[in-house]
């Protein structure tokens, strides 16, 4: 079994209520599988996981107030030609005892919210009904996350994101926690997955690098 990666610790405490230090200070850990790498921000503490040195990171002038999310630091972590995803809420929930009540899916994998997840994620399953989709799969530093697309994302029909949201819950064992990143500007997803009782962490923004090579 491959070792766990430390942020997947820092996430499941942040789960449980116990974050890092309010220190300002910046966490360096080593890359992500897959060729990825990442900034976190919790409460006043940043994590930046990347296959750069400390020293290196250090001196760009990252804090655990914001500065480790200013553009300019991301775009240095990723390197000219690097890929940087959008910066999103990191959002936590945990599995509610209750028979599953969505099917799973096996005919959509050309589906773009399930495409989107096999670029980034491992071992994704699809579930979903008549009112959309949910993935879940291993995420971030092997955290389990979870995703949604509604059918008809401009349906009038309220509470629509929201119910398929706590019936995904019934996926997940009782009490497992479950991850989810939400571009904060995509306030009805937002919404929805606050109001199905997930609970903000902090933010985070996955880079795929591209450096010059060195030597």
């Amino acid at each position: 079994m491959a070792e766990s990666h430390p942020l997947l610790g820092m996430f499941l405490d942040a789960a449980d209520g116990r974050f890092p230090p309010a220190d300002g200070r910046v966490t360096v850990l080593p890359p992500l599988p897959g060729g990825l790498e990442c900034s976190v921000a919790f409460t006043g503490h940043a994590v930046v996981a990347t296959a750069l040195s400390t020293s290196d990171i250090q001196a760009q002038g990252p804090d655990g107030y914001g500065a480790s999310m200013a553009p300019d630091f991301l775009r240095y972590l990723a390197g000219r030609e690097g890929w940087i995803d959008s910066v999103d809420a990191t959002l936590v929930a945990r599995g509610v005892p209750a028979p599953r009540r969505l099917p799973e899916r096996l005919d959509v994998d050309d589906h773009p919210r399930v495409r989107h997840a096999q670029a980034l994620r491992t071992d994704v399953r699809v579930y979903g009904d008549e009112r959309g989709l949910v993935t879940l799969a291993g995420g971030l530093a092997g955290r389990r996350e979870m995703s949604i697309e509604l059918n008809d994302p401009g349906s009038s029909a309220a509470g629509l994101g929201r119910s398929l949201l706590r019936d995904a819950l019934t996926l997940l064992p009782a009490g497992e926690p479950v991850f989810a990143a939400v571009a904060p500007g995509n306030a009805r997803s937002l919404r929805a997955f606050l109001a199905a009782g997930y609970c903000p962490l902090g933010s985070e923004v996955i880079i795929r690098p591209r450096r010059p090579a060195s030597g």
